[in-house]
Protein backbone atom coordinates (compact mmCIF):
# COMPACT_ATOMS: atom_id res chain seq x y z
CA UNK A 1 0.00 0.00 0.00
CA UNK A 2 1.62 3.23 -0.91
CA UNK A 3 0.97 5.70 1.67
CA UNK A 4 1.73 9.63 0.70
CA UNK A 5 3.51 12.31 2.92
CA UNK A 6 0.51 14.24 3.71
CA UNK A 7 -1.31 10.37 4.69
CA UNK A 8 1.26 9.45 6.45
CA UNK A 9 0.92 12.73 8.68
CA UNK A 10 -2.49 12.10 9.67
CA UNK A 11 -2.00 8.48 11.24
CA UNK A 12 0.83 9.90 13.03
CA UNK A 13 -1.89 12.25 15.00
CA UNK A 14 -4.35 9.45 15.58
CA UNK A 15 -4.14 6.50 18.26
CA UNK A 16 -3.83 3.29 16.92
CA UNK A 17 -5.13 0.57 15.53
CA UNK A 18 -7.53 1.86 13.07
CA UNK A 19 -9.02 1.21 9.67
CA UNK A 20 -8.15 2.42 6.38
CA UNK A 21 -10.69 2.78 4.00
CA UNK A 22 -9.40 3.84 0.26
CA UNK A 23 -12.33 5.67 -0.91
CA UNK A 24 -10.46 6.16 -4.83
CA UNK A 25 -9.82 2.46 -4.89
CA UNK A 26 -13.24 1.41 -3.88
CA UNK A 27 -14.60 4.12 -6.55
CA UNK A 28 -13.00 2.73 -9.12
CA UNK A 29 -13.90 -0.71 -8.20
CA UNK A 30 -17.40 0.14 -8.23
CA UNK A 31 -16.70 1.79 -11.95
CA UNK A 32 -15.06 -1.24 -13.32
CA UNK A 33 -17.98 -3.76 -12.24
CA UNK A 34 -20.53 -1.10 -13.61
CA UNK A 35 -18.48 -1.09 -16.94
CA UNK A 36 -18.51 -5.13 -17.19
CA UNK A 37 -21.82 -5.92 -16.08
CA UNK A 38 -24.62 -7.44 -18.58
CA UNK A 39 -27.40 -5.79 -19.08
CA UNK A 40 -30.06 -8.00 -17.26
CA UNK A 41 -27.91 -8.28 -14.63
CA UNK A 42 -28.14 -6.77 -11.07
CA UNK A 43 -25.98 -6.17 -7.96
CA UNK A 44 -26.87 -6.40 -4.38
CA UNK A 45 -24.35 -5.60 -2.31
CA UNK A 46 -23.30 -7.74 0.60
CA UNK A 47 -23.62 -5.48 4.05
CA UNK A 48 -22.23 -8.50 5.83
CA UNK A 49 -19.04 -7.79 4.33
CA UNK A 50 -18.72 -4.12 5.44
CA UNK A 51 -21.15 -1.49 7.06
CA UNK A 52 -19.33 1.21 7.45
CA UNK A 53 -21.45 4.36 6.62
CA UNK A 54 -19.16 5.61 4.07
CA UNK A 55 -18.36 2.78 2.19
CA UNK A 56 -22.26 1.93 1.83
CA UNK A 57 -22.60 5.57 0.92
CA UNK A 58 -20.72 4.99 -2.37
CA UNK A 59 -22.04 1.73 -3.06
CA UNK A 60 -25.48 2.92 -2.26
CA UNK A 61 -24.72 5.83 -4.56
CA UNK A 62 -24.02 3.58 -7.67
CA UNK A 63 -27.47 2.37 -7.39
CA UNK A 64 -26.93 -0.98 -5.96
CA UNK A 65 -29.07 -2.91 -3.84
CA UNK A 66 -28.50 -4.26 -0.42
CA UNK A 67 -28.19 -7.74 0.24
CA UNK A 68 -28.74 -7.96 4.59
CA UNK A 69 -28.74 -10.92 6.64
CA UNK A 70 -30.47 -8.97 10.04
CA UNK A 71 -32.94 -6.40 10.79
CA UNK A 72 -29.63 -4.36 11.64
CA UNK A 73 -28.07 -4.52 8.42
CA UNK A 74 -31.42 -3.66 6.82
CA UNK A 75 -31.92 -0.61 8.91
CA UNK A 76 -28.36 0.22 7.94
CA UNK A 77 -28.98 -0.18 4.16
CA UNK A 78 -32.09 2.24 4.52
CA UNK A 79 -30.02 4.73 6.33
CA UNK A 80 -27.16 5.06 3.99
CA UNK A 81 -29.45 5.37 0.68
CA UNK A 82 -30.41 2.40 -0.53
CA UNK A 83 -33.75 1.88 -1.84
CA UNK A 84 -36.00 -0.04 0.63
CA UNK A 85 -37.23 -1.55 -3.03
CA UNK A 86 -33.76 -2.92 -3.56
CA UNK A 87 -33.02 -4.60 0.04
CA UNK A 88 -33.05 -8.26 -0.11
CA UNK A 89 -33.14 -10.53 3.23
CA UNK A 90 -31.30 -13.51 3.58
CA UNK A 91 -30.30 -15.49 6.38
CA UNK A 92 -31.13 -19.14 7.76
CA UNK A 93 -32.29 -17.42 11.04
CA UNK A 94 -34.75 -14.69 10.77
CA UNK A 95 -36.35 -13.83 13.86
CA UNK A 96 -40.14 -12.77 13.87
CA UNK A 97 -39.34 -8.97 14.88
CA UNK A 98 -37.07 -8.88 11.99
CA UNK A 99 -39.14 -10.51 9.58
CA UNK A 100 -41.91 -7.65 10.87
CA UNK A 101 -39.30 -4.91 10.35
CA UNK A 102 -38.53 -6.00 7.00
CA UNK A 103 -42.15 -6.50 5.93
CA UNK A 104 -43.06 -3.05 7.20
CA UNK A 105 -39.96 -1.61 5.79
CA UNK A 106 -41.12 -2.62 2.19
CA UNK A 107 -38.28 -4.38 1.34
CA UNK A 108 -38.30 -6.56 -2.12
CA UNK A 109 -37.95 -10.26 -0.88
CA UNK A 110 -37.25 -12.19 1.65
CA UNK A 111 -34.82 -15.57 0.65
CA UNK A 112 -36.54 -18.25 2.39
CA UNK A 113 -34.22 -21.11 3.51
CA UNK A 114 -36.71 -23.73 5.05
CA UNK A 115 -40.47 -24.68 4.82
CA UNK A 116 -40.79 -23.40 9.05
CA UNK A 117 -39.63 -20.12 7.99
CA UNK A 118 -41.96 -19.80 4.86
CA UNK A 119 -45.25 -20.81 7.49
CA UNK A 120 -43.83 -17.68 9.59
CA UNK A 121 -42.94 -14.99 7.25
CA UNK A 122 -46.83 -16.07 5.89
CA UNK A 123 -48.20 -15.36 9.15
CA UNK A 124 -46.03 -12.14 10.00
CA UNK A 125 -47.40 -10.58 6.43
CA UNK A 126 -50.84 -11.86 7.03
CA UNK A 127 -51.32 -9.87 10.26
CA UNK A 128 -49.64 -7.05 8.50
CA UNK A 129 -52.24 -7.66 5.45
CA UNK A 130 -48.95 -7.67 3.06
CA UNK A 131 -48.57 -10.25 0.25
CA UNK A 132 -44.54 -11.16 0.78
CA UNK A 133 -42.21 -11.96 -2.48
CA UNK A 134 -40.14 -14.76 -1.41
CA UNK A 135 -36.94 -16.62 -3.24
CA UNK A 136 -36.36 -20.30 -2.26
CA UNK A 137 -32.95 -20.57 -1.73
CA UNK A 138 -31.85 -23.93 -3.08
CA UNK A 139 -28.58 -25.84 -2.07
CA UNK A 140 -27.05 -26.82 -4.92
CA UNK A 141 -24.69 -29.56 -3.25
CA UNK A 142 -21.82 -27.94 -4.80
CA UNK A 143 -18.40 -27.76 -3.48
CA UNK A 144 -17.09 -24.29 -3.57
CA UNK A 145 -13.29 -25.24 -3.09
CA UNK A 146 -12.69 -23.10 -0.41
CA UNK A 147 -12.34 -22.93 3.16
CA UNK A 148 -15.31 -25.41 5.59
CA UNK A 149 -16.02 -22.64 7.38
CA UNK A 150 -17.13 -20.40 4.62
CA UNK A 151 -18.39 -23.22 2.47
CA UNK A 152 -21.96 -22.66 2.31
CA UNK A 153 -23.76 -25.20 -0.74
CA UNK A 154 -22.83 -28.44 0.38
CA UNK A 155 -25.44 -30.97 1.09
CA UNK A 156 -24.56 -31.07 5.01
CA UNK A 157 -24.28 -27.19 5.31
CA UNK A 158 -27.35 -25.71 7.13
CA UNK A 159 -27.91 -23.56 4.26
CA UNK A 160 -30.85 -23.77 1.70
CA UNK A 161 -33.74 -26.24 0.17
CA UNK A 162 -32.36 -29.49 -0.75
CA UNK A 163 -32.79 -30.04 -4.22
CA UNK A 164 -35.14 -32.79 -3.80
CA UNK A 165 -37.35 -30.75 -1.63
CA UNK A 166 -37.77 -28.00 -4.20
CA UNK A 167 -41.31 -29.98 -5.25
CA UNK A 168 -42.76 -29.89 -1.78
CA UNK A 169 -41.79 -26.21 -0.98
CA UNK A 170 -43.49 -24.86 -3.79
CA UNK A 171 -46.75 -27.04 -2.91
CA UNK A 172 -46.31 -25.24 0.39
CA UNK A 173 -45.96 -21.60 -1.39
CA UNK A 174 -49.11 -22.47 -3.24
CA UNK A 175 -51.13 -23.16 -0.27
CA UNK A 176 -50.05 -19.48 1.34
CA UNK A 177 -52.10 -16.83 0.38
CA UNK A 178 -49.97 -14.00 2.02
CA UNK A 179 -46.68 -15.60 0.13
CA UNK A 180 -45.84 -15.10 -3.34
CA UNK A 181 -42.88 -16.76 -5.15
CA UNK A 182 -40.90 -15.01 -7.55
CA UNK A 183 -37.14 -16.17 -7.10
CA UNK A 184 -34.44 -18.82 -7.06
CA UNK A 185 -31.96 -18.15 -4.89
CA UNK A 186 -28.36 -20.05 -4.66
CA UNK A 187 -24.80 -18.98 -2.38
CA UNK A 188 -22.03 -21.30 -2.47
CA UNK A 189 -19.22 -19.74 -0.16
CA UNK A 190 -16.89 -17.21 -0.25
CA UNK A 191 -13.41 -16.34 -1.80
CA UNK A 192 -13.78 -18.80 -4.10
CA UNK A 193 -10.73 -18.51 -6.83
CA UNK A 194 -11.70 -20.92 -9.08
CA UNK A 195 -13.82 -19.65 -11.79
CA UNK A 196 -15.09 -23.27 -13.06
CA UNK A 197 -17.21 -23.42 -9.97
CA UNK A 198 -19.13 -20.64 -10.99
CA UNK A 199 -18.96 -22.22 -14.41
CA UNK A 200 -20.98 -25.63 -12.25
CA UNK A 201 -22.99 -22.97 -10.68
CA UNK A 202 -24.47 -21.69 -13.38
CA UNK A 203 -25.42 -24.97 -14.97
CA UNK A 204 -26.79 -26.19 -11.70
CA UNK A 205 -28.57 -22.64 -11.78
CA UNK A 206 -30.11 -23.15 -15.32
CA UNK A 207 -31.41 -26.79 -14.58
CA UNK A 208 -33.23 -26.12 -11.19
CA UNK A 209 -34.78 -22.73 -13.11
CA UNK A 210 -36.13 -25.31 -15.44
CA UNK A 211 -37.30 -27.62 -12.55
CA UNK A 212 -39.11 -24.72 -10.76
CA UNK A 213 -41.01 -23.24 -13.64
CA UNK A 214 -42.20 -26.80 -15.26
CA UNK A 215 -44.03 -26.40 -11.43
CA UNK A 216 -45.97 -23.69 -12.78
CA UNK A 217 -43.89 -20.64 -10.87
CA UNK A 218 -43.17 -17.68 -13.13
CA UNK A 219 -39.86 -16.77 -11.83
CA UNK A 220 -38.54 -13.04 -11.83
CA UNK A 221 -35.44 -13.28 -10.87
CA UNK A 222 -32.27 -15.82 -10.24
CA UNK A 223 -29.95 -14.98 -7.41
CA UNK A 224 -26.39 -16.87 -8.29
CA UNK A 225 -25.50 -15.51 -4.52
CA UNK A 226 -21.51 -14.07 -4.52
CA UNK A 227 -18.12 -16.03 -3.60
CA UNK A 228 -16.07 -14.12 -6.02
CA UNK A 229 -12.43 -14.07 -4.26
CA UNK A 230 -10.18 -11.74 -3.99
CA UNK A 231 -5.79 -11.47 -4.24
CA UNK A 232 -4.71 -11.15 -0.52
CA UNK A 233 -1.11 -11.68 -1.39
CA UNK A 234 -0.72 -9.64 -4.05
CA UNK A 235 -3.18 -6.61 -3.43
CA UNK A 236 -1.03 -3.98 -5.47
CA UNK A 237 -0.71 -6.38 -8.19
CA UNK A 238 -4.68 -6.75 -8.58
CA UNK A 239 -6.31 -4.42 -6.47
CA UNK A 240 -9.75 -4.96 -8.45
CA UNK A 241 -11.12 -8.00 -8.60
CA UNK A 242 -11.70 -9.84 -11.79
CA UNK A 243 -14.94 -8.91 -12.85
CA UNK A 244 -15.22 -9.56 -16.55
CA UNK A 245 -14.03 -12.49 -16.19
CA UNK A 246 -16.62 -13.92 -13.71
CA UNK A 247 -19.45 -12.48 -15.53
CA UNK A 248 -18.17 -13.81 -18.84
CA UNK A 249 -17.93 -17.57 -17.13
CA UNK A 250 -21.53 -17.58 -15.23
CA UNK A 251 -23.22 -15.93 -18.95
CA UNK A 252 -21.08 -18.93 -21.38
CA UNK A 253 -23.18 -21.69 -20.33
CA UNK A 254 -26.03 -19.85 -18.25
CA UNK A 255 -29.44 -20.72 -19.67
CA UNK A 256 -32.10 -18.53 -18.28
CA UNK A 257 -34.32 -16.16 -20.80
CA UNK A 258 -33.26 -12.60 -21.09
CA UNK A 259 -36.74 -11.65 -19.37
CA UNK A 260 -35.37 -13.43 -15.57
CA UNK A 261 -33.22 -10.95 -14.22
CA UNK A 262 -30.19 -12.41 -13.05
CA UNK A 263 -28.54 -10.92 -9.26
CA UNK A 264 -25.36 -11.23 -7.38
CA UNK A 265 -24.91 -10.82 -3.94
CA UNK A 266 -21.09 -9.40 -4.38
CA UNK A 267 -19.48 -7.69 -1.34
CA UNK A 268 -15.68 -9.33 -0.34
CA UNK A 269 -14.87 -8.09 -4.15
CA UNK A 270 -15.91 -4.98 -3.76
CA UNK A 271 -14.49 -3.61 -0.61
CA UNK A 272 -12.02 -5.91 0.68
CA UNK A 273 -8.76 -4.15 -1.12
CA UNK A 274 -10.42 -0.78 -0.33
CA UNK A 275 -9.39 -0.92 3.58
CA UNK A 276 -6.45 -2.04 5.69
CA UNK A 277 -5.87 -2.14 9.43
CA UNK A 278 -3.14 0.45 11.03
CA UNK A 279 -1.39 -0.73 14.05
CA UNK A 280 1.54 -0.08 15.88
CA UNK A 281 4.91 -1.88 17.07
CA UNK A 282 4.86 -2.16 20.99
CA UNK A 283 7.80 -4.59 21.66
CA UNK A 284 10.14 -6.57 19.74
CA UNK A 285 10.08 -10.28 21.25
CA UNK A 286 12.52 -13.10 20.96
CA UNK A 287 11.89 -16.46 22.42
CA UNK A 288 14.00 -19.19 21.32
CA UNK A 289 13.21 -20.11 17.95
CA UNK A 290 11.20 -16.90 16.84
CA UNK A 291 11.55 -13.50 16.79
CA UNK A 292 7.48 -11.76 17.81
CA UNK A 293 6.29 -8.72 16.44
CA UNK A 294 3.92 -7.64 19.23
CA UNK A 295 1.31 -5.03 17.87
CA UNK A 296 -1.63 -3.07 19.22
CA UNK A 297 -4.22 -4.61 17.15
CA UNK A 298 -5.46 -7.71 17.74
CA UNK A 299 -7.64 -10.45 17.22
CA UNK A 300 -10.36 -7.79 17.77
CA UNK A 301 -9.90 -5.67 15.27
CA UNK A 302 -8.97 -8.68 12.83
CA UNK A 303 -10.31 -12.25 13.29
CA UNK A 304 -9.40 -13.86 10.15
CA UNK A 305 -6.03 -15.34 10.95
CA UNK A 306 -7.23 -16.62 13.96
CA UNK A 307 -10.86 -18.05 12.57
CA UNK A 308 -10.27 -19.11 9.39
CA UNK A 309 -6.48 -18.97 9.05
CA UNK A 310 -6.61 -16.34 6.84
CA UNK A 311 -3.39 -14.69 5.24
CA UNK A 312 -2.72 -11.06 4.41
CA UNK A 313 0.30 -8.90 3.38
CA UNK A 314 1.58 -6.99 6.09
CA UNK A 315 3.89 -3.99 5.78
CA UNK A 316 6.38 -2.16 8.05
CA UNK A 317 5.55 1.20 6.51
CA UNK A 318 7.64 3.54 8.65
CA UNK A 319 10.86 1.59 8.53
CA UNK A 320 13.56 3.12 6.41
CA UNK A 321 16.15 -0.21 6.52
CA UNK A 322 16.24 -2.25 3.37
CA UNK A 323 17.32 -5.41 5.13
CA UNK A 324 14.10 -7.88 5.70
CA UNK A 325 14.09 -10.12 8.80
CA UNK A 326 11.75 -12.97 9.59
CA UNK A 327 9.04 -12.13 12.29
CA UNK A 328 5.67 -13.43 13.54
CA UNK A 329 3.35 -10.87 14.42
CA UNK A 330 1.32 -11.15 17.03
CA UNK A 331 -0.90 -8.87 18.85
CA UNK A 332 -1.88 -8.68 22.91
CA UNK A 333 -4.97 -10.87 23.37
CA UNK A 334 -4.30 -13.27 25.73
CA UNK A 335 -4.82 -16.22 23.20
CA UNK A 336 -2.09 -18.10 21.32
CA UNK A 337 -4.39 -17.54 18.36
CA UNK A 338 -3.82 -13.74 18.35
CA UNK A 339 -1.36 -14.36 15.68
CA UNK A 340 -1.57 -12.25 11.82
CA UNK A 341 1.22 -14.17 10.32
CA UNK A 342 3.92 -16.56 11.19
CA UNK A 343 7.40 -16.06 10.04
CA UNK A 344 6.71 -13.12 7.80
CA UNK A 345 9.72 -10.94 5.95
CA UNK A 346 9.01 -7.42 7.02
CA UNK A 347 11.56 -4.77 7.12
CA UNK A 348 13.62 -4.59 10.24
CA UNK A 349 11.51 -3.50 13.02
CA UNK A 350 11.23 -1.50 16.36
CA UNK A 351 9.12 -0.55 18.73
CA UNK A 352 7.00 2.32 17.61
CA UNK A 353 7.08 1.72 14.03
CA UNK A 354 3.46 1.60 12.13
CA UNK A 355 2.55 -2.01 10.95
CA UNK A 356 -0.08 -2.15 7.58
CA UNK A 357 -2.23 -5.38 7.85
CA UNK A 358 -3.73 -5.47 3.87
CA UNK A 359 -7.22 -6.58 2.40
CA UNK A 360 -9.29 -5.90 5.40
CA UNK A 361 -12.10 -4.08 4.06
CA UNK A 362 -14.21 -7.11 4.08
CA UNK A 363 -14.81 -9.16 7.21
CA UNK A 364 -12.61 -6.94 9.04
CA UNK A 365 -14.05 -4.05 11.57
CA UNK A 366 -17.44 -5.36 10.72
CA UNK A 367 -16.43 -8.50 12.52
CA UNK A 368 -14.60 -6.64 15.43
CA UNK A 369 -15.52 -7.30 19.18
CA UNK A 370 -15.41 -5.72 22.54
CA UNK A 371 -13.38 -8.62 24.07
CA UNK A 372 -11.26 -7.53 27.05
CA UNK A 373 -12.82 -4.18 26.33
CA UNK A 374 -10.56 -2.95 24.17
CA UNK A 375 -11.64 0.79 22.77
CA UNK A 376 -12.67 1.11 19.27
CA UNK A 377 -11.01 4.31 17.50
CA UNK A 378 -12.39 5.82 14.30
CA UNK A 379 -11.42 4.76 10.80
CA UNK A 380 -9.21 6.89 8.67
CA UNK A 381 -10.36 8.17 5.10
CA UNK A 382 -8.24 8.77 2.32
Amino acid sequence: MFIKKEVFEKIKEKETPFYIYDLNLLERTIQNLKEVLPENYKVHYALKANVDRQVLGLLSEAGFGADCVSGGEIKRAIETGFEKSNIVFAGVGKTDNEIKYALESGIACFNVESEEELIVINAIAEKNNIVAEVAIRVNPGIDAHTHAHITTGLVDNKFGIPEPHIESFIKSTKALKNIRLVGIHFHIGSQILDLEVFTGLAEKASSIYKKVTELGVTIKHVNLGGGLGVDYENPDQNPIACFAEYFDKIKSVLEIPRAVEIHFELGRSLVAQSGSLLTKVLYIKKSVNKEFVIVDAGMTELIRPALYGSVHKIENISSSLAENTIYTVVGPICESSDTFAHDTKLSITKRGDYIVIRSAGAYGEVMSSNYNLRPKNDPLYI
